[in-house]
């Protein structure tokens, strides 16, 4: 299992448009793919479950990749957040 630690610096927080790409992409790989902040944990495959985070700019979420594919799903994934959040 890999983890990614990562602070929002999105004005606008995880917001419907970059949050329905991230779960895209997320989608795409064969490993499970969570999200948590503040202990509250969802299925990043699930565009209700990462919206249903309520993330804010400021706040740091935790990414997790676990499966057959999890270094290369963590490097894609992580590389989104760095770049659309």
């Amino acid at each position: 299992m890999k983890e990614f630690r990562y602070v929002i610096t999105d004005e606008q927080g995880i917001h419907a448009r970059p949050a329905g790409l991230f779960v895209k992409e997320a989608a795409a790989c064969e490993c499970n793919v969570t999200i948590s902040k503040e202990g509250k944990e969802v299925d990043a495959k699930r565009i209700l479950g990462v919206m249903g985070l309520g993330v804010k700019k400021g706040q740091e979420i935790v990414l997790k990749t676990d499966g057959a594919d999890e270094d290369a799903a963590m490097e894609k994934l992580s590389a989104f957040l760095k770049e659309n959040l």
